[in-house]
């Protein structure tokens, strides 16, 4: 029998990072995907996190898994076919390290994932675009975030998990502005920045202060800005550049919308 929790830990602090060069956030989407596991394995089977086993994860746990994400959770079909590739990559990682688990892993590595349909991304026009930019309050400090965040996010077309993976180290507004971004693959790019949107980050650095970290966006607890937590902020803005513009209420508008903005 094998303990669960030695081999977890290589595999998200070591193999993930070091042999796969994952970057932070596709590993903070593996632990997340597997916190969310270890927690249903041990609420099923009447254990402690820690009791856990590796032989405990089979193929059947696995299925009621996934299950459990789309009928309790109410994941769709593209969040559990993540959750379930997390769930596969650890089982490959095994198959070199644990011999005896080969059969385990090569059902697990079996489960088929789920078709999903294409994802339409909601097209936002310029005045849509240009009543969210303005939405943000510019006399707070949250909303001098929030407006550069949204700038940026818009101006630089980045993805969500890039935008709030910046660090302070990332950003130049000297001379000509630019921003460092580490994309998929850890693939990095330069983009220069529009004026107005490093007037923006430049506002916001007046007021970030100095909370612990170097993350450029940081939440109210000085922890760097998540996915959920900038959706949010998505998500509170397009009701307010609603009463401006109502044709955004009738829209489905994503962070990702962003990006797919008419200039």
């Amino acid at each position: 029998m094998t303990p669960l929790g030695p081999q977890l830990a290589v595999f998200l602090r070591e193999y993930l990072p070091s042999q796969r060069e994952m970057s932070v956030q596709t590993s903070d989407t593996y632990s997340y995907a597997f916190q969310l596991l270890v927690c249903f394995a041990a609420d099923r089977l009447k254990i402690t996190p820690s009791e856990l086993i590796v032989e405990q994860l089979d193929a059947a746990l696995v299925l009621a898994f996934l299950e459990h994400l789309e009928k309790k959770r109410d994941n769709c079909a593209r969040t559990r076919n993540s959750r379930l590739a997390a769930i596969k990559t650890f089982f490959k990682f095994l198959e070199y390290r644990l011999p005896s688990c080969l059969d385990q892993a090569q059902r697990i590595r079996a489960i088929p994932v789920k078709k999903t349909d294409e994802v339409i991304i909601g097209y936002l026009n310029r005045e849509e675009i240009q009543a969210l930019l303005d939405a943000p309050d510019p006399s707070t400090r949250y909303g001098l975030r929030d407006r550069a965040m949204l700038h940026l996010g818009f101006a630089g077309g980045l993805r969500v998990s890039e935008l709030v993976g910046l660090d302070l180290a990332d950003l130049t507004l000297h001379t000509q502005p630019s921003v460092r971004v580490m994309g998929k693959g850890r693939r990095q790019r330069v983009l220069p920045l529009w004026k107005e949107t490093a007037g923006t980050l430049r506002a916001w650095l007046k007021v970030r202060g100095e909370p612990k970290g170097t993350g450029l966006f940081q939440n109210a607890r000085g922890e760097l800005m998540t996915r959920s937590g900038f959706k949010y902020i998505v998500k509170k803005y397009v009701r307010m550049a609603s009463v401006k513009q109502p044709s955004l209420a009738k829209k489905r508008v994503s962070p990702h919308s962003l990006s797919h903005a008419s200039a």
